[in-house]
């Protein structure tokens, strides 16, 4: 187990290329077993989800070749299997991605149940709803799924989803563009990772029309061919550099891939906590010179920071800014309206003398400034993990961040950048 040692109070300074979005890479992935044709991806981060899921093509008999450290090369010319095996779909969600993609091609998937970040409930019911209207039928057994296509071939349909689920609308998009006849899929996700999903599918020779919106329309298509694709900037990741700035008063600036209308919301909540981001294309740069203060609401009644399908607030930044609001004078309540367990690592950060109340498990309460002291902690999931990175930044003493192999899931070199960010810390093996 990998842990961090981190001395604190200190301050985030300097500038940071930010990886592409693990949450477009992880389903492109999935989405190359659909042609036999090569797809090369570039702004691939270098991630342990990334290398585990690029280990399940491999094992379906994808040929995965690096091209550099951000490209990846891959080619499914020739599927070996439609099993991959436990131990390798136990470590990420996506990993039913696959089954999809090996339904058409194979024309059956044998997966396991999905694994993934414990932070609630994660539904797979939307999937299973979308595929076997689209001709893929899924038979439950001894905690494992097996897919087949329905001997009749694909079909479109017309699709509701029960919620607006990221994975469901990237699986149902994976399999209805090669069904003959328009599939109509209503409360589609439209994330920005979704986006990009979609736009590679196209690429590939689809035909996805609403793409941004909540209502795609999805023509099938005989083949798809092989493409390039450039993957955009991690959008959460960069929000979470960002927080880091703003809880340690620092001054940090972000390049890379980005695009300034994915932080629109995001810049509201920053200025809700009283932080500006300044935003410009492939650039978004903070300096905390003043003190964080939380901006009541109008009646000077307490704020509420909510998160919600796109393009609300992201649910995965909310641990890092809870972070922040803890360095903020005034109060803010925080509603995680999607996942039950997300704030639990709270508990953490009240440990380390944070002012703040959980009300319930999706609701708490945060009061500011407080300060931190130092603590040994564990690694909950991968924002929870971060966020805690966060506040040993902003804690007097030397705090200890246990399972922190957690947190290199979702951002690429961790250490390297907060060093990048002139930051201090040790990595440790324990």
């Amino acid at each position: 187990m990998k842990a961090l040692e981190i001395p604190g109070p200190q301050r985030a300074v300097g500038t940071l290329r930010v990886e592409g979005n693990k949450n477009a890479a992880l389903p492109m992935i999935a989405a190359a077993l659909l042609t036999e044709e090569p797809v090369l991806l570039h702004g691939v981060p270098a991630i342990l989800d990334v290398r585990n899921m690029l280990a399940i093509a491999q094992e379906l008999g994808v040929r995965v070749l690096w091209q550099d450290e951000e490209s990846v090369l891959l080619q499914a010319d020739t599927l070996a299997s439609s099993s991959p095996s436990p131990a390798l779909c136990h470590a990420l969600r996506t990993s039913l991605l696959f089954a999809g993609p090996l339904s058409v091609r194979t024309g059956e998937a044998h997966l396991p149940h999905p694994g993934g970040d414990v932070i609630g409930r994660r539904r797979i019911d939307p999937h299973l709803y979308g595929l076997e209207r689209l001709g893929v039928d899924c038979l439950q057994k001894d905690g494992a799924y097996h897919f087949t296509r329905n001997p009749q071939g694909l079909r479109a349909a017309p699709l509701f989803l029960d919620e607006a689920s990221v994975t469901a609308t990237e699986h149902i998009m994976m399999t209805a563009v090669l069904a003959p006849g328009v599939t109509t899929l209503r409360n589609a996700a439209c994330e920005p990772h979704v986006t990009q999903l979609a736009q590679l599918l196209n690429a590939m020779g689809a035909d996805i029309q609403g793409v941004e919106t909540n209502l795609l329309r999805i023509r099938g298509v005989e083949r798809l061919h092989g493409a390039e694709f450039t993957i955009l900037a991690d959008h959460v990741n960069a929000a979470s550099y960002l927080a880091l700035a703003a809880a340690t008063g620092g001054k940090v600036e972000l390049t890379g891939n980005l695009l300034p209308h994915d932080f629109w919301c995001t810049k509201r909540v920053f200025q809700r906590l009283g932080a500006q981001l300044h935003l410009e294309p492939g650039r978004i740069a903070l300096n905390q010179e003043e003190p964080l203060r939380v901006k009541p609401d109008l009646d000077n009644g307490m704020p509420t920071i909510a998160d919600g399908p796109w393009p609300q607030f992201p649910s995965d930044m909310m641990s890092c800014l809870i972070v922040t609001a803890s360095q903020a004078q005034g109060s803010v309540l925080f509603f995680e309206k999607m996942f039950e367990s997300r704030l639990y690592f709270v508990d953490r950060l009240i440990s380390m003398g944070a002012n703040a109340v959980i009300c319930d498990p999706h609701r708490v309460v945060v009061t500011g400034p407080s300060p931190l002291h130092a603590a040994e902690l564990l690694s909950p999931d991968i924002r929870a993990g971060m966020a805690l990175v966060i506040a040993a930044c902003c804690a007097s003493g030397t705090s200890l961040i246990r399972n922190a192999d957690m947190i290199d899931r979702g951002y690429a070199h961790l250490a390297q950048s907060l060093r990048a960010l002139n930051l201090r810390l040790q990595e440790k093996e324990l």
